[in-house]
Protein backbone atom coordinates (compact mmCIF):
# COMPACT_ATOMS: atom_id res chain seq x y z
CA UNK A 1 0.00 0.00 0.00
CA UNK A 2 1.78 3.23 -0.97
CA UNK A 3 -1.16 5.75 -0.01
CA UNK A 4 -1.72 4.53 3.43
CA UNK A 5 -2.55 7.30 5.26
CA UNK A 6 -4.05 6.52 8.70
CA UNK A 7 -3.78 9.79 10.51
CA UNK A 8 -5.41 11.50 7.87
CA UNK A 9 -7.85 9.12 7.06
CA UNK A 10 -8.54 9.03 11.00
CA UNK A 11 -8.83 12.45 11.38
CA UNK A 12 -11.43 12.66 8.37
CA UNK A 13 -13.78 10.45 9.73
CA UNK A 14 -13.54 12.14 12.97
CA UNK A 15 -14.66 15.75 11.27
CA UNK A 16 -17.44 13.75 9.19
CA UNK A 17 -18.59 11.88 12.38
CA UNK A 18 -18.71 15.52 13.73
CA UNK A 19 -20.24 17.46 11.20
CA UNK A 20 -23.17 14.50 10.40
CA UNK A 21 -24.03 14.68 14.21
CA UNK A 22 -23.99 18.20 14.38
CA UNK A 23 -26.48 18.20 11.52
CA UNK A 24 -28.74 15.67 13.33
CA UNK A 25 -28.50 16.98 16.77
CA UNK A 26 -28.87 21.08 15.43
CA UNK A 27 -31.21 20.37 12.49
CA UNK A 28 -33.01 17.42 13.12
CA UNK A 29 -31.88 16.19 9.90
CA UNK A 30 -29.83 13.58 8.06
CA UNK A 31 -26.47 14.74 6.71
CA UNK A 32 -26.55 13.63 2.92
CA UNK A 33 -24.99 15.45 0.79
CA UNK A 34 -27.93 14.84 -1.77
CA UNK A 35 -30.50 15.89 -0.67
CA UNK A 36 -28.74 19.00 1.29
CA UNK A 37 -27.72 20.10 -2.23
CA UNK A 38 -30.95 19.85 -3.35
CA UNK A 39 -33.02 21.99 -0.54
CA UNK A 40 -31.16 24.98 -1.66
CA UNK A 41 -32.79 24.78 -4.77
CA UNK A 42 -36.38 24.24 -3.57
CA UNK A 43 -37.13 28.28 -2.74
CA UNK A 44 -39.74 27.13 -0.71
CA UNK A 45 -37.84 25.90 2.42
CA UNK A 46 -37.07 27.88 5.33
CA UNK A 47 -34.09 25.87 6.34
CA UNK A 48 -32.27 26.83 3.16
CA UNK A 49 -29.81 28.76 5.03
CA UNK A 50 -27.89 26.16 7.25
CA UNK A 51 -27.78 24.13 3.52
CA UNK A 52 -26.18 26.61 1.61
CA UNK A 53 -23.78 27.43 4.80
CA UNK A 54 -22.87 23.31 5.01
CA UNK A 55 -22.36 23.88 0.81
CA UNK A 56 -20.25 26.44 1.52
CA UNK A 57 -18.11 24.78 4.30
CA UNK A 58 -17.78 22.06 2.15
CA UNK A 59 -16.16 23.95 -1.15
CA UNK A 60 -13.86 26.26 1.47
CA UNK A 61 -12.73 22.98 2.74
CA UNK A 62 -11.67 21.75 -0.94
CA UNK A 63 -9.80 25.46 -1.03
CA UNK A 64 -7.91 24.80 1.88
CA UNK A 65 -6.87 21.37 1.39
CA UNK A 66 -5.97 22.81 -2.25
CA UNK A 67 -3.66 25.98 -0.53
CA UNK A 68 -1.81 22.95 2.17
CA UNK A 69 -0.76 20.51 -0.44
CA UNK A 70 -2.13 20.97 -4.13
CA UNK A 71 -0.60 17.24 -5.05
CA UNK A 72 -3.81 16.14 -3.89
CA UNK A 73 -6.21 17.21 -6.55
CA UNK A 74 -3.18 16.15 -9.75
CA UNK A 75 -4.98 13.03 -10.27
CA UNK A 76 -5.85 12.64 -14.47
CA UNK A 77 -9.29 12.53 -15.81
CA UNK A 78 -9.60 9.47 -18.78
CA UNK A 79 -13.33 9.75 -19.77
CA UNK A 80 -14.39 12.05 -21.95
CA UNK A 81 -16.36 14.80 -20.14
CA UNK A 82 -19.92 14.49 -21.81
CA UNK A 83 -19.56 10.75 -20.44
CA UNK A 84 -18.87 12.46 -16.50
CA UNK A 85 -21.63 14.64 -17.26
CA UNK A 86 -24.17 11.85 -17.75
CA UNK A 87 -22.60 10.06 -15.02
CA UNK A 88 -23.14 12.91 -12.46
CA UNK A 89 -27.34 13.23 -13.76
CA UNK A 90 -27.53 9.23 -13.47
CA UNK A 91 -26.45 9.74 -9.93
CA UNK A 92 -28.67 12.49 -9.30
CA UNK A 93 -31.62 10.51 -10.68
CA UNK A 94 -30.40 7.47 -8.50
CA UNK A 95 -30.40 9.38 -5.37
CA UNK A 96 -34.21 10.45 -6.16
CA UNK A 97 -35.08 6.53 -6.48
CA UNK A 98 -33.45 5.71 -3.27
CA UNK A 99 -34.45 8.58 -1.45
CA UNK A 100 -30.84 9.38 -0.78
CA UNK A 101 -27.47 9.26 -1.52
CA UNK A 102 -24.37 7.36 -0.28
CA UNK A 103 -23.50 9.89 2.30
CA UNK A 104 -26.67 9.37 3.80
CA UNK A 105 -27.24 6.17 3.90
CA UNK A 106 -23.36 5.02 4.44
CA UNK A 107 -22.83 7.68 7.26
CA UNK A 108 -26.13 8.39 9.01
CA UNK A 109 -28.53 5.38 8.27
CA UNK A 110 -25.77 2.70 8.81
CA UNK A 111 -24.86 4.62 12.22
CA UNK A 112 -28.49 4.53 13.14
CA UNK A 113 -28.76 0.75 11.98
CA UNK A 114 -31.46 1.40 9.54
CA UNK A 115 -32.69 -1.47 7.48
CA UNK A 116 -33.14 0.31 4.69
CA UNK A 117 -30.00 1.79 4.67
CA UNK A 118 -28.12 -1.17 4.79
CA UNK A 119 -30.38 -2.32 1.87
CA UNK A 120 -29.12 0.74 -0.11
CA UNK A 121 -25.72 0.86 0.68
CA UNK A 122 -25.12 -3.05 -0.75
CA UNK A 123 -27.29 -1.56 -4.09
CA UNK A 124 -24.88 0.96 -4.18
CA UNK A 125 -21.80 -1.07 -3.76
CA UNK A 126 -23.05 -3.83 -5.84
CA UNK A 127 -23.52 -1.39 -8.92
CA UNK A 128 -20.39 -0.14 -8.33
CA UNK A 129 -18.82 -3.30 -8.88
CA UNK A 130 -21.30 -4.24 -11.91
CA UNK A 131 -20.63 -0.74 -13.78
CA UNK A 132 -16.46 -1.57 -12.84
CA UNK A 133 -16.42 -4.96 -14.09
CA UNK A 134 -18.93 -3.59 -17.40
CA UNK A 135 -16.26 -1.10 -18.20
CA UNK A 136 -13.13 -3.21 -17.71
CA UNK A 137 -14.97 -5.88 -20.47
CA UNK A 138 -15.73 -2.78 -22.44
CA UNK A 139 -11.83 -1.80 -22.71
CA UNK A 140 -12.07 0.88 -20.26
CA UNK A 141 -9.56 1.76 -17.67
CA UNK A 142 -10.31 1.25 -13.97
Amino acid sequence: MENFTPIASLSGGILIGLATAAVLLFNGRIAGISGIAGGILRLSESDRDWRAVFVIGLLIGGVIAFGIDPSLFSGEVERPAWLLVLAGVLVGIGTQMGNGCTSGHGICGLSRVSARSLVAVLTFLGTAAATVAAMTLLGGTQ
